[in-house]
């Protein structure tokens, strides 16, 4: 299953509602994820209302310069290029506005036809469920200043919900767009989120519509494994 796990890019069924139990298994499975010093420093909130999941895909920001430019630098543009480097992902699942390491707005005749794995922004919700992992600062490990095992542990949580739903056939898809300064203003107002909690992470939950399959890599162990020095690859 962790071999298998993929982001799920493409358009989901929004006719296709996740079942209750589903979901609470999902969610289960979140809550049994390791937090530092067991502080469970995390809040859920599931939006599956049609109408706010609308307003909240009707939110107008633009897509950032410095995620254009640094995502181009991690690209391939061929499945023998990314073999090659074993780190980064294909070029092909992006909008070609986004394929230039010089910044261009979103253009109009970017078809999301051309690429089915990439959901534009204002489709991006079409799903039956959004889920939001909201980040408590205050409740942190003792002396963990800047609290970054508390940002560790949000991971945690994450891979385990991601992990069960790809048991149980459901998409994910993690929605980092929404936890922009501009965005998040905008979701804690609409939702009611307390001033004291951020958006860490939100994902997309859905039965995909489309089956998308694209390739996925790993550096080998030998790649960066060490034992005992830094440097010696003999394990």
């Amino acid at each position: 299953m962790i071999k298998e796990r993929q982001s799920s890019r493409t358009p989901y069924d929004a006719d296709n509602p996740i079942l209750k139990e589903d979901l609470q298994q999902i969610l289960e499975a979140g809550s049994w994820g390791p937090t530092a010093h067991n502080m469970q420093n995390f809040e859920v909130l599931v939006v599956d209302d049609r109408k706010t999941l609308k307003d909240i895909g009707a939110i107008e920001f633009p897509t950032s310069e410095t995620f254009i430019r640094e995502n181009y630098k991690q690209l391939s543009f061929s499945e023998e290029e990314l073999k090659r480097k074993k780190t980064g992902v294909l070029g092909t699942m992006f909008p070609k506005s986004w394929l230039n390491p010089v910044f261009v707005p979103d253009r109009a005749d970017d078809d999301e036809t051309e690429h089915p794995t990439m959901e534009r922004h204002n489709s991006l919700l079409t799903c039956p469920t959004l889920v939001m992992v909201l980040y408590d600062a205050g409740r942190r490990a003792p002396a963990s200043e800047g609290d970054f095992l508390g940002v560790m542990s949000i991971g945690c949580v994450l891979e385990n919900m991601w992990l069960m739903a790809s048991s149980l056939g459901i998409g994910l898809h993690i929605v980092s767009s929404l936890s922009g300064a501009y965005a998040e203003q905008e979701i804690k107002r609409m939702l009611g989120i307390p001033a004291n909690l951020s958006i860490a992470i939100s994902f997309r939950l859905g039965y995909p519509a489309a089956s998308v399959k694209y390739l996925r890599v790993r550096r080998d162990l030998g790649d960066f494994v060490h034992h005992n020095n830094f440097g010696n690859k003999e394990l």
